[in-house]
């Protein structure tokens, strides 16, 4: 699988986790320990590894995550020196 199909998929895995009105409180914002919670229990991520993605989604964004994974891609680093 190429690594734009890989990301898709992805994206549609997260889509159907995170996609549940349960993450949402009453003025449609996600609960960040809701989310914590899903990606644990649905996504397999250890409490403190959903923690730091959540991090860097609400510190960087999409924009600059993508040209950072388009990088990594290119420079062949499949981990970073965090260990996630």
């Amino acid at each position: 699988m190429r690594e734009g199909e890989y990301i898709e998929s992805l994206i549609s895995e997260y889509e159907t986790v995170l996609g549940k009105r349960a993450l949402k409180d009453a003025e449609g914002e996600y609960n960040e320990l809701g989310i914590l919670k899903e990606l644990s229990d649905s996504a397999d991520w250890s409490i403190s590894g959903a923690s730091e993605l959540l991090k860097l989604a609400d510190k960087y964004g999409a924009f600059m995550l993508r040209n950072a994974l388009a990088i990594a891609v290119v420079l062949g680093k499949e981990d970073g020196s965090e260990g996630f």
